[in-house]
């Protein structure tokens, strides 16, 4: 576990101080990251996350039911959020606003912070480990993917308050703050799970909801790099590798 929190903490954290090497990222090369994690993050839950979870005997029916209530639970935080969770990043609404709105800017910096850490909550609940069962046991393929979809997330969230701030400096709480969120929805759901506080079915449950999340975040970074749906071979490779190396890691990690 201890890997694993450090992986957590350390992505999105490094990730976002990037911010201050790289000023700005080249559109088009972000681009091309977000649809190779974002495709790399829809392999891993269709070809590993969904398959363990529909071989379990228990709570098999409402599965799905808690998978559309993952999808639509990161529909609603994405109103908050703006997208930063899939790399968008919007700092010029920031500027068009006049000096005197500094208190709006700190309440929705605040209001954007509390929604991306319970959507890393959630994710780094995914990475806790019940003895008693199956799933969980083989979570690097999984911690991978959170991992690359992690770090541009902190990259657009520091780019983002950075501007809505007027300073790096000011954001640096918050960027500390979400790195935190993950490991510690990994802590707490293990505790759970070891206290007996959850059950397997309520973690499969858990893990459903989730499965939910990914597949939102996962299809709209892929769905979006492409304008208009105009054909873009090299994005489409892109994704097609991003996919291959998430099928790949299932025999290797």
């Amino acid at each position: 576990m201890i890997i694993k929190l450090i992986v957590l903490f350390f992505t999105p954290l490094v990730a976002g101080l990037l911010v201050y090497l790289v000023p700005s990222a080249k559109e088009s090369n972000f681009k091309l990251l977000l649809v190779f994690a974002g495709s790399f993050l829809f392999a891993i839950t269709v070809t590993h996350i969904l398959p363990e979870l529909y071989q379990q005997n228990q709570g098999v029916a409402f599965i799905g039911l808690f998978v559309l209530a993952g999808f639509f639970l990161q529909q609603l935080l994405e109103y908050f959020t703006s997208g930063i969770e899939h790399g968008h990043i919007h700092t010029h609404d920031y500027h068009d606003h006049s000096h005197h709105s500094h208190h709006h800017h700190t309440v929705s910096a605040l209001v954007l912070l509390v929604a991306l850490c319970v959507h890393a909550f959630l994710e780094g609940s995914m990475l806790a480990k019940p003895t008693a069962m199956s799933f969980g046991q083989d979570t690097d393929s999984v911690l991978l993917g959170i991992a690359l979809h992690r770090a541009p997330a902190a990259f657009a969230l520091m780019t983002v308050l950075a501007s809505q701030l007027h300073s790096k400096k000011r954001a640096l709480p918050h960027l500390f703050t979400f790195s935190l969120a993950a490991p510690v929805g990994l802590l707490i759901s293990s505790y759970f799970i070891e206290s007996e506080v959850l059950s397997d079915t309520g973690l499969i449950y858990l893990y459903a909801l989730v499965s939910g999340n990914f597949l939102h975040i996962s299809t709209t970074i892929v769905f979006e790099s492409s304008p208009e749906h105009r054909f873009n071979a090299k994005k489409l490779a892109v994704a097609i590798t991003g996919a291959l190396v998430a099928v790949a890691s299932e025999f290797i990690i």
